[in-house]
């Protein structure tokens, strides 16, 4: 099947504004979401107790920063999403939270200009099992380590596959159960039909083995359930 263009995935997410602004539930069709939220926030601010910045990359409607914001207050946010509806009402949410300040840039990663050595965590959630290469993986972990202030992290919650094939079939039918249970057999259908339409994930080993190779200092593993993970790495 060819796979959705940045254009089909950006109008896709226009028009699903609501269903990415539930703080309370997160996303239901991913497993274990506001776990994932936890661990994430709670991580980076035991990496960087004291940070000033945040970049909230595919950021949608402002969850993982609000949540974030929660646990270290008044940082200088930066959001980035390529759907500008999603970007609009981060900003208003965000903004309601801090009185810091609050930058919004409509793109796609590979494309739009981040400083160097400027934020200290990275956040990005649901967003990167849409790049396509591997070469798009390394450009992109590369750019994300090269903005990290010394120390900071790179924090991922994300769609993952497993490298060996028994285990990648095995942990699908534990998805599909999962979506079944939410919402019937049709919706898990739908959920699977936009995944083979949209999404390119890569494992989590081969997104840690990447982090090492590119230079980040150590890696972390928070959680697993299945095909999603939440895991980073520090600078």
């Amino acid at each position: 099947m060819e796979k959705s263009t940045v254009t089909e995935i950006r109008e896709r997410f226009d028009n699903e504004v609501e269903r990415f602004s539930n703080l309370e539930t997160g996303q239901v069709a991913t497993m274990d979401a506001k776990i994932a939220l936890e661990l994430i926030t709670c991580t980076a601010r035991a990496v960087k107790p004291e940070a000033k910045t945040v970049l909230d990359l595919g950021c949608g409607a402002g969850n993982y920063t609000l949540k974030m914001l929660s646990k270290v207050p008044d940082m200088n946010c930066t959001l980035v999403d390529l759907s500008q509806n999603m970007l609009d009402k981060a900003f208003e949410r965000v903004s309601e939270a801090t009185p810091a300040k609050v930058e919004i840039i409509q793109g796609d990663i590979r494309d739009i200009e981040l400083p160097k050595n400027h934020f200290d965590i990275i956040l990005a959630g649901a967003v990167l099992h849409h790049l396509r290469e591997d070469s798009d993986w390394e450009f992109v972990f590369q750019k994300l380590y090269d903005s990290l202030t010394p120390g900071g992290c790179f924090l991922i919650s994300d769609l993952v596959v497993q490298d060996h094939a028994e285990v990648n079939q095995l942990v699908w039918k534990m998805y599909a159960n999962y979506l079944n249970q939410h919402g019937g057999e049709e919706y898990q259908q739908k959920v699977f039909d936009y995944i083979e339409k949209e999404d390119t994930p890569r494992s989590m080993t081969y997104q840690l083995d990447l982090m090492k190779k590119i230079g980040f200092s150590s890696t972390e593993i928070l959680h697993k359930n299945a095909c999603f993970g939440a895991f980073g790495g520090i600078k």
